[in-house]
């Protein structure tokens, strides 16, 4: 893992931190820290967790559509009912999901600084990121089913467009941005168009679902090949 690839995950896990007391940051004594959640909340958080998979599971095998709360709770081992207390529908399921497995991935991006690296080298470690942490995952699933089902259902695909597409595209356009900024780019075509930086890896996950048993692709070698032909043949050092 590049010194990089390592700011971009802690980035991603400073995210999940704003439930953090004011009082742990300012430094006080230990024994006034507040303990971690007790075992109600733990069984809880639990079972959230598991008819999320579930929800994933039955998504991915049926389709939104076709997918129905009580095949979801038969996979998660809860009641129908229970289901119903953590989530409204099958959309609130389905919107958890992203905001769970896709969203701190987004904030880690932008959160994420270069300092005095080349902004390529940022966007190689996003690149690394993105293949050991949806690709290589079952998030790889959640874009998967937004590509199949943003189409039928457009309420899903406005969803997952603010809360990833919007918020990752203006991040990933800061960062060109100051690219160009200090000439690693000759001009503001990715400025404007930040969408070909991802394109490789959407059509990855394209043919993962359609091809990868024919001939598998690999993933990382693919998005780099296209940063060489976006930025140049030589690596950032």
């Amino acid at each position: 893992m590049t010194d990089q690839s390592v700011i971009l995950s802690v980035a991603m896990v400073k995210t999940r931190e704003n439930s953090m007391p004011s009082e742990v940051v300012a430094g006080v004594a230990p024994e006034m820290v507040p303990v971690g959640p007790g075992p109600r909340a733990v069984k809880t958080a639990a079972r959230r967790e598991a008819i999320l998979a579930a929800a994933l599971d039955e998504f991915s095998a049926r389709g939104f559509e076709a997918a129905r709360i009580d095949d979801v709770a038969r996979r998660a081992g809860v009641g129908k009912g229970t289901i119903y207390l953590h989530f409204r529908d099958k959309e609130a399921l389905f919107q958890d999901l992203v905001r769970t497995m896709l969203v701190p991935l987004v904030a880690g991006l932008e959160a994420a600084k270069p300092g005095d690296q080349p902004v390529r080298k940022l966007i190689e470690s996003f690149v690394e990121l993105f293949v050991r942490e949806v690709y290589n995952t079952r998030r790889r699933n959640v874009v998967r089913l937004i590509l199949t089902e943003g189409q039928r259902f457009p309420s899903l695909a406005e969803f997952y467009y603010h809360e990833v597409v919007e918020r990752a595209m203006a991040a990933m356009r800061a960062l060109l941005e100051r690219a160009v900024a200090r000439g690693e780019l000759k001009d503001d075509t990715l400025v404007k168009f930040p969408q070909l930086i991802i394109a490789p890896g959407i059509v990855a996950i394209i043919w993962s679902g359609l091809f990868d048993r024919l001939r598998p692709i690999d993933v990382g070698a693919l998005m780099h090949a296209h940063l060489d032909l976006l930025f140049g043949k030589e690596r950032a050092s």
